[in-house]
Formats: structure tokens, C-alpha cells, sequence
């Protein structure tokens, strides 16, 4: 199962490289509204929403589907707040969520340097189920706080990440759960 380990090591090292935004989600049912000053990652399969003073990148680095990023706060802040999307193809594996959270919740300490799980949870929302993890590992220099939303769907997993130093957790939570609680599956 190396093929987790190098989903979780390559969705923190995304940032290395901040404003937030106080706006509100407004859900209905299965459907988000657009927010006034965000804009909307519109795939096959996939939309998210993200606060249009951020940065999109879709080059395909390290093998996501994007990678949204904050701007950087000063002049001494070298790490960009950012939340992206890893899909990893499951295909003849036998692995449903269950496993694929049992196997992350074990790489999580043994894969990253000082990597502690401070919370794990099934949810349900926007008729989806899915798993949250928070934890925290160093990367390099970085003390990180880490987000993550996982699905597996049609034999593939779907891996949403929060990527924040760790100081700067509390700052970016809200506009980053807005960020990842817009994902919606296209049916």
C-alpha cells in the first residue's frame, strides 16, 4: 500500500513557496451558490469553489487535479496556504473508504516526520459520504496542520487537502472548510 504513503507526502508538500476572506457558503440542499468574489473549478466529474483572490494551478504538478493557493502575507512568509485535489485510480484493489482511512490513519505516523492524527470522523453531508482527518507533521522547516476530506468513488480515491503551517491553522479554517465543503460530485 506505498501508493497511499505517496499520496499523503505529496498532498504537504504542495505550499512551500495568505489573505483570508470572510465570506459565508450558502448551501441548498446539494447545491452551493456561488459566493460574491469567488469563482468555481468547474471538471469532469467535480466542482469546488475558492475565494478569486487566490491562485489556481492546474499544471498537473506532482500529480493533482489543482492546487489553489493563498497569497503569501509579508515578505518573510514563505509558505503559501493552499488546498488541492489528489485522484488516485483504485482500480483492482478492493479498497472502500473503510480501508483506505484505515491504511492513511497508519502512514500518518509512520510516514511523516512527527506526524500526529489529532482527529479522525465519518461525515455525511450533500448526500456523500466521506472521511475527515486533521493532523499535524513537519515537512523540512514547516510545522503543518492538515485538512483532509477522503472519498473513494467508482474505484477511485478523491483526496481534498487543507495545507496550513500550523500557527497559521485557526486563520485559514474558515475560508478553507468553505473551500473544501463546496466540492460536489456531478452525477
Amino acid at each position: 500500500m506505498k501508493f497511499l504513503g505517496f499520496a499523503i507526502l505529496l498532498i504537504i508538500l504542495t505550499g512551500c513557496g495568505k489573505s483570508t476572506k470572510k465570506n459565508e457558503v450558502i448551501t441548498k440542499g446539494n447545491e452551493a451558490t456561488t459566493i460574491i468574489g469567488w469563482k468555481t473549478i468547474h471538471e469532469n466529474g467535480y466542482s469546488i469553489q475558492y475565494p478569486g483572490n487566490w491562485d489556481l494551478s492546474k499544471s498537473g504538478q506532482m500529480g493533482m487535479s489543482f492546487i489553489i493557493l493563498s497569497k503569501l502575507s509579508s515578505e518573510q512568509d514563505k509558505f503559501k496556504e493552499n488546498v488541492n485535489l489528489l485522484i488516485q485510480d483504485l482500480k483492482g484493489q478492493n479498497i472502500n473508504l473503510d480501508k483506505f482511512v484505515q491504511i492513511s490513519e497508519g502512514q500518518i505516523s509512520t510516514l511523516l516526520t512527527n506526524g500526529k492524527l489529532i482527529e479522525s470522523s465519518r461525515l455525511n453531508e450533500n448526500n456523500s459520504e466521506f472521511h475527515k482527518f486533521i493532523y499535524s507533521a513537519d515537512q523540512g522547516i514547516y510545522k503543518l496542520k492538515i485538512e483532509q476530506y477522503f472519498w473513494v468513488k467508482n474505484e477511485k480515491a478523491y483526496i481534498l487537502t487543507l495545507s496550513t503551517e500550523t500557527d497559521q491553522f485557526e486563520k485559514y479554517k474558515k475560508t478553507g472548510e468553505q473551500i473544501l465543503n463546496s466540492f460536489r460530485f456531478n452525477e
